[in-house]
């Protein structure tokens, strides 16, 4: 906590620096500089083109990247009530404060960038550094990047803010399979290709990988999210990094496919350059697509995974996982309220996870997935907020293949940028 406060505070002070030298640097009455340094955001909505710039620099079109500042500071904030019943048993109606998000942001020069993101989550129970990053653009075909970065594994994982979406809770694909949140120090590459009407575009990133929480958890089974350890932030588990990267074709601004993956060591398998345990690894594969057809707005992403296990483990835990998200939405109505152009939509999300892909020893097939049907009402008065009523069912079952438990939740919730 200690070191994520220091870091905040030279954040902080980085931002007041740039802001006092802008002030002696430019005259009161100067312009504002040219808004191309400074990309609107575009969060999704039905019947909107696909987002052209490549999805490696998603996270720097955020509001808060303001024309004519050296340095800006912005967030974005997610709360809701949730009514839920799980199995003809419910705890009523509560209110949860979900995020809080903090965004620095540092013009260091034309080919030069930093950006951090501070995030609450839960009202202030878990607070971690989800980016420190640095961008140099040598060429907009290849630039580094280092620091703390996003993974790009999936779209997801890469544009997550709440205000981008409809419905209050994040695919399950993506948070259960693939740790979505998932930031990791590292460096590598990015860039963009034009290709006439098709753009290409590439991330290629090492990076510290994941820990024994894999398998080392208290919940029984194969989670990937688990590996996830704030002691990864300072040295790697096992001294071997991991490589990850994302290859994405998207046309015209209407349709996007992209295919990513991971692949490295989870466990600490040497300690003090003594070989403590076998070596394991992990590998994550995914797709993500998105299309416009008109007024429908499609997304989607799939992933699989494979995880080496310890000898015994393979029955109970299961080596291979996967599952996938499909979204929909439809606009229902526009109108101009607030004097901000606004937009009623429908949506509908179908998901379902199988985190034991194989047999038991017994022969039958294993159970433990997790099925979700999830409908949406959001109302947007203008890019940056969205209101959202949420009705959701979903399905579990247990490793034995038992009958599934069932749940439904209720959340009327509310996202903005600021």
């Amino acid at each position: 906590m200690m070191r994520y406060g220091c870091a905040w505070s030279m954040a902080a002070a980085l931002l007041s620096a740039g802001t006092m030298a802008q002030a002696q640097e430019t005259p009161a009455e100067a312009q504002p500089a040219s808004a191309e340094a400074a990309p609107e955001a575009s969060p999704r909505g039905a019947g909107a083109a696909i987002d052209t710039d490549p999805l490696q620099n998603a996270i720097f079109d955020r509001p808060f990247v303001l024309s004519g500042l050296r340095a800006a500071m912005g967030g974005y904030a997610e709360t809701r009530a949730l009514y839920g019943v799980h199995e003809g048993i419910s705890e009523g109606l509560s209110f949860e404060m979900t995020r809080f998000n903090l965004f620095a942001f540092a013009q260091l020069g034309s080919r030069m960038r930093f950006l951090s993101e501070l995030e609450f989550e839960q009202g202030a129970e878990e607070i971690k550094l989800e980016t420190a990053q640095l961008d140099v653009e040598v060429v907009p075909e290849f630039v580094i990047r280092g620091g703390i970065i996003l993974t790009p594994l999936g779209a997801f994982n890469q544009r997550h803010d709440g205000p981008l979406w409809d419905f209050g809770d994040r695919p399950l694909v993506s948070t259960t399979l693939i740790p979505a949140t998932l930031s990791e120090v590292g460096a590598g590459a990015n860039g963009v290709v034009g290709l006439g009407p098709v753009e290409l575009d590439y991330q290629v990133y090492v990076t510290q990988g994941l820990a024994d929480g894999v398998v080392d958890n208290a919940l029984g089974r194969t989670s990937i999210p688990m590996g996830r350890d704030p002691l990864l932030m300072e040295e790697d588990s096992n001294g071997e990094p991991a490589v990850t990267g994302r290859l994405a074709l998207r046309y015209q601004g209407l349709a996007e496919v992209g295919f990513s993956g991971w692949h490295g060591a989870y466990n600490t398998f040497k300690a003090e350059g003594e070989e403590v345990d076998e070596r394991r690894t992990l590998t994550l594969a995914a797709v993500d697509v998105a299309w416009t057809p008109g007024w429908l707005d499609l997304r989607g992403e799939a992933a699989w995974a494979r995880v080496e296990l310890p000898e015994g483990l393979a029955s109970a835990y299961g080596e291979e996982q996967w599952g996938v998200h499909v979204d929909a939405l439809v606009p229902l109505w526009r109108t101009l309220m607030l004097d901000l152009p606004t937009t009623l939509q429908a949506g509908v999300r179908l998901e379902y996870v199988d985190y034991h892909r194989g047999e038991l020893r017994s022969g039958d097939s294993a159970g433990q997935e997790h099925t979700r049907a999830t409908a949406a009402l959001a109302l947007r008065p203008g890019k940056e907020t969205v209101f959202r009523l949420n009705y959701g069912l979903e399905w579990m079952t247990d490793l034995v293949g038992n009958s599934p438990e069932r749940g439904m939740l209720v959340q009327l919730g509310l996202a903005t940028y600021f």
